[in-house]
């Protein structure tokens, strides 16, 4: 029995001994060469460069390392390997050569790229950048829009078994098939399936028809897709020669299908998410210009909206994002309808679009901003068809604007004269009480209650015409009429005119520069107040006179750096005022005729409760709460016993 287990254990050593020594033979026989190590490690790091290039599928939209270079350097079944890896079946879109394709109209020119299937830049042939070297000289340049080469346009097809989760259509190369005035890109997914985007430009129009395809992608993309992201970045240029003013007006906009358009912060960085609430177009605005993408049959399935502001002294205005959701159904064949509105803004082409697109034009919301559309906009355009010089048709608005609230300014200097009237009798209560200010304010609402005078007469026809002054402040910068015409001095009535120039800028926003129409305005403004007040009485409100002189000095530094357009106005407003003021009271008012009326006014019986007696009530409590006040003080300072 011992010798037997002695022989089966020199059997099973000898066993394992043999094939312990046929392992290492067959190891060291199929070992690589060192080449084949070399081949082998080359794989491994362009894997590792698509694992590291490849992200989530929200941050995959950002800006990729191409990963071409690196596969031209595998031999061809080794690259098709790593493409397939990278891009699933889009494998056979992963690789080319860019090709670069042109359509234009009247209007514009649109460049467009192969890679990513893109819109690369579109130039407006009516149009011009106007730039200024640190002298001031200025100089034109073709106006080009969505042509940062930052910027991007790609949609995230999820597909399943590639590293980053999907694909994005940024780093595929479309096959390019162009007829007419149209262009069809397509990625190939093999065996009949594909994506597409179509290009169609219109005739004398800035309206871009887009449409993608969905073909056989049901059987591509993952099973639950219900959306695809298409992420909009746009890095805006700096078309415009006021560079503050102009990023003041860039933004994000959008229109909720069943709402009123809204728009991100233009002051500052913003973000707006909708989740999956219906969006019918989203645009990207600089002042004057816009790049708006619209839904046409069936609506974005939500979306989320980016402002980020840029230093000022950068090349690039303002950042603008936009994560838009285009519905996916899972069906065989799927296409969704979109268009481009790349150009102006012009408010007929816009309003042509429908959808309240033409809300992107800056005039304001609420009341001014009807104003501005309905009324204002119209009467400008009239005026425009057959007046050449845009200052002249400022001039002929304004005085429009004059004659239309012209009633209201007749009240205002209507009630002046009356004040002007009384001004005699309230100097001699002036000398009277001249130790009781309180005292003299009272007797002072006496004389007007007696004599039937609102001492605020003046000032409800001033009121009643802000809703007029609010929307033409944002109808100037906003109107692209306005953009680089010219008038007198001024170069440009959407920006600031320019007179003189300083050797460095004065804080507040006045700037480097000063406005001969600002400065005007504000000589007017003064001259103005000083001969509306000679015949006023400010003795319940001494500050008022003042305050009247300090507040044109004030907005000097806000309007020197404000479009021309608006303090063109403001000057031939002023102006105006003073002819209507001086005709007024050389042939409208005949004071003599006013002194009788007011003698008249003093011998009727008086009505009670009216506001004057609600003020000179209010003045006499004021008069006893004060009077009491120092009464106590009195008290307080005798000694006591």
């Amino acid at each position: 029995m011992l010798n037997a287990n002695l022989r089966m254990d020199k059997n099973t050593i000898i066993g394992l001994t043999l094939i312990f020594a046929l392992l290492i033979g067959w190891q060291w026989l199929s070992a690589p060469s060192k080449e084949e190590l070399a081949k082998q490690k080359r794989v491994r790091d362009s894997l590792a460069l698509v694992e590291k290039n490849a992200a989530v599928p929200k941050e995959a939209a950002d800006s990729l390392t191409p990963i071409a270079p690196a596969a031209q350097a595998l031999p061809d079944s080794l690259k098709t390997a790593q493409l397939a890896g990278a891009f699933g079946p889009f494998s056979l879109a992963a690789s080319g050569k860019e090709e670069l394709i042109t359509l234009e109209n009247e209007l514009f020119k649109v460049n467009l790229s192969s890679k990513g299937g893109k819109i690369s830049s579109v130039e407006l042939k009516n149009y011009k950048k106007l730039t200024e070297d640190k002298k001031g000289k200025p100089s034109r340049s073709p106006l080009l829009l969505l042509e940062d080469s930052k910027n991007q346009f790609s949609y995230f097809l999820p597909v399943a078994n590639v590293p980053s989760g999907g694909v994005q259509t940024s780093d595929l190369f479309f096959t390019v098939n162009k007829t007419n005035n149209s262009v069809v890109f397509r990625a190939d997914a093999g065996d009949g399936k594909y994506f597409e985007q179509k290009y169609s430009l219109n005739p004398d129009s800035y309206q871009i028809d887009y449409q993608i395809k969905f073909e056989g992608l049901n059987q591509v993309l993952v099973g639950n897709t219900s959306k695809v992201m298409l992420r909009w970045q746009n890095f805006l240029d700096k078309i415009e020669i006021n560079t503050k003013y102009e990023r003041n007006y860039a933004s994000v906009y959008y229109k909720v299908a069943d709402g009123d358009p809204n728009y991100c912060s233009c002051t500052a960085d913003d973000a707006e998410n909708l989740g999956e609430t219906p969006i019918k177009w989203v645009s990207h605005t600089n002042q004057f210009f816009n790049s708006s993408l619209i839904a046409q049959s069936t609506n974005f399935k939500g979306g989320e909206f980016k402002t980020q502001l840029i230093d000022i002294k950068k090349e690039d205005l303002k950042h603008l994002s936009s994560d838009i959701y285009v519905p996916f159904n899972g069906g065989q064949s799927e296409s969704f309808d979109m268009a481009f509105y790349i150009g102006p803004n012009e408010f007929n082409r816009l309003y042509a679009m429908g959808d309240d697109l033409q809300d992107v034009i800056p005039f304001g919301s609420s009341i001014f901003g009807s104003i501005n559309r309905w009324v204002i906009r119209p009467i400008f355009n009239f005026l425009s068809g057959f007046i050449g010089s845009k200052g002249i048709v400022i001039l002929m608005l304004t005085f429009l604007v004059k004659m239309l609230v012209f009633p209201l300014t007749y009240r205002m200097i209507h009630s002046q004269s009356k004040m002007g009237v009384l001004k005699p009798q309230l100097e001699s209560l002036k000398a009277k009480f001249k130790d009781d200010p309180q005292q003299q304010q009272v007797e002072t609402m006496k004389v007007y209650r007696e004599f039937g005078v609102n001492p605020l007469g003046g000032c409800l026809p001033m009121l009643l015409q802000m809703p007029i002054w609010f929307a033409l402040y944002r109808f100037f910068p906003a109107a692209i009429e306005f953009r680089q015409a010219s008038f007198l001095w001024a170069t440009d009535l959407s920006s600031y005119d320019v007179i003189m120039r300083l050797p460095y800028e004065i804080p507040f926003g006045f700037g480097a520069h000063i406005s001969l129409f600002t400065l005007l305005w504000a000589v007017s403004t003064l001259a103005y107040t000083y001969y509306n007040t000679q015949h006023m009485d400010f003795s319940a409100n001494p500050m008022m006179k003042y305050m009247q002189y300090i507040m044109p000095i004030f907005f000097l530094g806000f309007f020197n750096s404000f479009a021309s357009g608006l303090t063109c106005y403001l000057l031939f407003s002023n102006l105006i005022n003073i002819g209507q003021t001086i005709a007024t009271k050389q042939f409208l008012i005949d004071e003599d005729k006013l002194r009788d009326k007011l003698e008249e006014n003093r011998k009727k019986p008086k009505k009670k409760g009216g506001f004057q007696d609600r003020l000179e009530a209010a003045l006499k409590e004021q008069q006893r709460v004060q009077a009491q006040r120092e009464q106590d003080k009195k008290n307080q300072s005798k000694p006591k016993k």
